[in-house]
C-alpha cells in the first residue's frame, strides 16, 4: 500500500487540530471558571443547572419581594408608633380636663392643644409611601383614605389590603386599613358607657368595671334606664328587663359580671347606654371631647354633662390606643416573619449555589494538569508535523 505524502501531511494537520482544539477547550475553561462551558461539553449536568438556575432566580425575587414588604411594614410601624404617642397624650389632656377646679378657658385651652393633636393623627393617618401610596387606604392607595365632611372625618378607603408573595406558601398583606387602625377595637376591649340625659339632669357615671369576665351575659350590650327620678332598670339588647331598682347616689350597682356607679340627681328618662367591643373612630371620638371642651360648663348640669363625655371619650381612647398598640403588634409579627424567611431563603440560596456549583464549576487542579497535557499534545504534535514535513524521497535525490 502506497501513502502519499498528501495523506501524511492532512494526518498530521488533523491530529494538530484535534490537539489545538482539546488545549483551547480546556483554556477556556480555565477563562471562564466552568467545566460545563457549553451545553455539549455535559448534557445533563447542563439541563440540571438550567432547573436549578430558574429555581434561583425564583429564590431572589421572593427575596426582593421581602425587601419591598418589609419596606413598606417598617413605615407602617413608625407611624404606628407616632399614633399610639398621640392617643396617649390626648388620654393625658383629657384626663387634665376632667379637674373639677378648671375653668371654661382653662378647658379652651386644652382644647385647643387636643385640637392639634386632632389634626396630627389626620396626617398620619394620611401618610403616604415613597411612592405616593396611602399607607391606610387599603387597595384603594391613589387618594386620601380620611377626608372633612361637614366638620367630620369619614373613612374613603378600601377595607381589604393589598399582599404579596413573599415565599412560594406564603402571602402577606403589606399594610393595614385605615378602619383597621382609627376605628376598631381588640376583642378584650372594656365597656363604654354614653349618656343621655335630660337637660337639667346632674346624672354622672363612674365605671363600667369589670367585676367576673366569667359571668353569664359579660360581654353583651345594656342600657340603664331611670322610669322616674328614684327607680332604673336595666335591660339588654333584646329590651328584656334583667333588674329593676331603687337609685342610691354613690352605690354600685353591679350585674352580669360588671358595675357602674352613678351620682348625681337623674331625671326621668336619663338612659346609659353600656357597649363591648363596638367600633369607635379615634376621630369621633376626639371630636366630642373637642365639642365638650370648647363649650362653657356654667350649670350644674353643663358640668355633669362634661364628666360624662370626658369619661366616655377616656375609656374610648383607652380602646383606641389598646387596638393600635395590637395592630402594631401584628406588624412587628410580620417583620419578624420576614426574617425568618430570610433565614430560610438564603440557606436554601445556598444550597442551590452549591448544586450548581457541583454541576458546572471547575476543578482547577484537574483543570491545570489537562492544560499541561493538552500543551505537551499540542507541542508534540506541531513537532511531528515539522518532522513529517521533510520525509519525501526528493530529500533524498
Amino acid at each position: 500500500m502506497r501513502i502519499s505524502t498528501v495523506t501524511m501531511f492532512e494526518s498530521s494537520l488533523s491530529s494538530m487540530n484535534r490537539q489545538q482544539s482539546a488545549f483551547l477547550d480546556v483554556g477556556q475553561q480555565l477563562a471562564t471558571g466552568r467545566r460545563v462551558v457549553n451545553p455539549s461539553d455535559d448534557p445533563q449536568a447542563a439541563s440540571r443547572a438550567v432547573s436549578v438556575s430558574q429555581s434561583m432566580a425564583v429564590s431572589q425575587q421572593y427575596a426582593d419581594a421581602r425587601v419591598t414588604a418589609r419596606n413598606a411594614l417598617s413605615q407602617e410601624e413608625s407611624v404606628l408608633n407616632s399614633v399610639s404617642d398621640a392617643i396617649s397624650s390626648a388620654k393625658t389632656l383629657i384626663v387634665q380636663a376632667g379637674n373639677g377646679t378648671l375653668s371654661d378657658a382653662d378647658r379652651s385651652a386644652i382644647g385647643s392643644e387636643l385640637r392639634g393633636i386632632y389634626e396630627s393623627l389626620l396626617g398620619q393617618a394620611n401618610t403616604t409611601n415613597g411612592n405616593g401610596d396611602y399607607l391606610f387606604g387599603g387597595v384603594k392607595d391613589n387618594a386620601s383614605p380620611f377626608v372633612k365632611q361637614g366638620g367630620r372625618i369619614v373613612y374613603q378607603g378600601a377595607d381589604s389590603v393589598r399582599a404579596q408573595q413573599v415565599d412560594s406558601s406564603r402571602q402577606m398583606p403589606v399594610g393595614d386599613s385605615g378602619l383597621d387602625v382609627f376605628s376598631g377595637v381588640h376583642a378584650g376591649s372594656d365597656y363604654v358607657a354614653e349618656a343621655t340625659t335630660a337637660a337639667d339632669s346632674t346624672l354622672t357615671f363612674t365605671g363600667p368595671s369589670v367585676r367576673d369576665a366569667a359571668a353569664d351575659g359579660f360581654g353583651a350590650s345594656y342600657t340603664l334606664t331611670f322610669t322616674d327620678a328614684t327607680t332604673f332598670s336595666i335591660t339588654d339588647g333584646l329590651g328584656t328587663a334583667l333588674l329593676t331598682d331603687t337609685y342610691t347616689a354613690g352605690e354600685p350597682i353591679e350585674f352580669n359580671g360588671m358595675s357602674i356607679t352613678l351620682e348625681g340627681e337623674p331625671k326621668q328618662d336619663d338612659a346609659i347606654e353600656m357597649t363591648k367591643g363596638q367600633d369607635q373612630s379615634v376621630f369621633a371620638t376626639l371630636e366630642s371631647a373637642l365639642a365638650a371642651l370648647e363649650s362653657p360648663a356654667d350649670t350644674s348640669a353643663k358640668q355633669a354633662d362634661l364628666s360624662n363625655t370626658l369619661s366616655s371619650v377616656s375609656r374610648q381612647l383607652d380602646n383606641s390606643l389598646d387596638n393600635v398598640l395590637t395592630v402594631r403588634a401584628s406588624v412587628g409579627a410580620r417583620l419578624n416573619e420576614l426574617d425568618v424567611l430570610d433565614t430560610v431563603g438564603g440557606n436554601r440560596s445556598l444550597n442551590y449555589e452549591s448544586t450548581l456549583s457541583e454541576l458546572v464549576d471547575l476543578d482547577y487542579a484537574s483543570a491545570i494538569s489537562d492544560y499541561t497535557l493538552r500543551q505537551v499534545g499540542l507541542q508534540a504534535s506541531q513537532k511531528t508535523f515539522v518532522d513529517m514535513r521533510g520525509m519525501s524521497l526528493f530529500e533524498m535525490l
